[in-house]
């Protein structure tokens, strides 16, 4: 900009000249309702919208033909998704699947290369970590017999806000079998160096493996290259499937033809799965890492959502997320200095996840005010107000009116109408 002050018409002529800004007409957003909250329930679109209706229209023609004659075939629905999701992630497509949760995935996946033998049998993860993951692990090691307490290490942060690599790197001695972080930090929105630690692990030979919920979708990975052994992600949040939306996961070449450790009838050769006979033909893909039968009508959107993503670019969507981030880190330095907010994600543009991550005393309440004034955030506790601006459906002046909105709040204090405590579902 030609001046230090940012006003509206700046955010204007940056949607001017905004080469994604076509897809916003693509979600169906309500009029004046600022959505600041696409990092934990992405917006619905009219193509996700269609390709769930496809697949409710083959049930209501085919029945259980659909699984084969109908326009989005049932049976090969999670590989073809699968492919559509391989360059998010830097994948081919053999090494990625349409299926299950995180929880569920991680749980396959950690059963699958968690092999403790000898003095190698601990796990290393992070204290920042979303709690469904830590659970995850320690339930694994308690089925090896293994006491969390001292088979679980979890790095700690020296800020409360970030996890240093070094610090991670050095935590991979001798007795550690396998790591597991997140490639994005959910509350402060800190991007790690998955490439540099996956080849310190590797150079000690541990397995690492990585939960992708913050980061598909708003930047590009190179999982393959970088070597990483396993990933799982949702696809509610970026990837806009919905609520409950099927998740992924993806396993590096090297390991395909491994056993699944959790092995059920999706995990089959599709040739090979209606012969019946109970002795498993694994997937020589990562479908061998599928349990159950896909959940088609929470896969489905997916085919339509994805078409966008691939049409758009993940690199154009990172280029626009990061500067939309940072003109909002901008803005609320110029408009809400004095009101007692600390910016705590990372602010280098390759440290930065999706989201910007506001820290505040009043957090809660503050974010139940902005729910009043048409402004949808999303609360972490103890104190942080997590505001994601979403390449696809987020313009410049979106951003811009919703500072107005909350310099609006705290000028006026109207946060103080409301208790400062989470709700339910925060």
């Amino acid at each position: 900009m030609e001046h230090s002050v940012l006003s509206k018409n700046d955010a204007q002529k940056l949607d001017s000249q905004d080469k994604l800004a076509q897809y916003k007409e693509e979600f169906y957003i309500k009029e004046d309702l600022l959505y600041m909250d696409g990092n934990s329930l992405g917006l619905l679109s009219k193509r996700a919208e269609r390709t769930l209706l496809t697949s409710l229209e083959d049930w209501k023609q085919h029945g259980i033909e659909g699984w084969m004659d109908g326009e989005q075939p049932w049976y090969y629905m999670s590989e073809k998704i699968g492919e559509s999701t391989a360059p998010l992630v830097g994948a081919s497509p053999e090494e990625v699947i349409n299926t299950g949760s995180i929880t569920t995935n991680l749980h396959q996946l950690i059963a699958t290369f968690y092999r403790p033998e000898g003095n190698r049998t601990k796990i290393v993860a992070d204290a920042l970590n979303f709690p469904s993951d830590i659970y995850a692990l320690k339930s694994q090691l308690q089925l090896h017999r293994f006491d969390p307490a001292e088979h679980l290490i979890q790095v700690q942060s020296e800020d409360g806000r970030t996890l240093n690599e070094d610090t991670i790197i050095d935590h991979l001695a001798d007795d550690v079998a396998l790591v597991l972080l997140p490639s994005v930090l959910y509350r402060s929105g800190q991007l790690l160096d998955m490439k540099k630690i996956t080849e310190a692990a590797h150079e000690k030979g541990i397995i690492v493996g990585f939960d992708l919920a913050h980061s598909i979708g708003a930047l590009p990975h190179q999982l393959h290259d970088w070597g990483v052994d396993f990933a799982v992600w949702c696809t509610y949040k970026y990837l806009n499937s919905g609520p409950g939306g099927v998740g992924g996961l993806f396993v590096h070449e090297r390991h395909l033809g491994t056993s699944p450790g959790l092995a059920g009838w999706f995990s089959s050769r599709k040739d090979k799965q209606f012969d019946m006979d109970h002795t498993l033909t694994p997937a020589e893909t990562a479908s061998a890492f599928q349990i159950g039968t896909p959940h088609i009508l929470s896969s489905a959107p997916l085919l339509g959502s994805l078409e966008i993503f691939l049409e758009a670019g993940i690199e154009n969507i990172r280029k626009k997320s990061l500067a939309q981030t940072n003109f909002m880190m901008k803005l609320i330095e110029q408009e809400l200095d004095s009101y007692g907010f600390t910016i705590a994600n990372p602010r280098h543009d390759e440290r930065r996840g999706g989201h910007v991550s506001l820290e505040h005393d009043e957090a809660a309440s503050i974010c139940k005010a902005l729910k009043a004034k048409n402004v949808i955030p999303d609360f972490r506790s103890p104190n942080v107000i997590r505001l994601a601006p979403i390449a696809l459906y987020t313009s410049y002046e979106d951003i811009f009116d919703m500072v107005v909105r909350l310099k609006e709040i705290m000028e006026n204090k109207l946060y103080k109408n409301y208790k400062n405590e989470r709700g339910i579902i925060a």
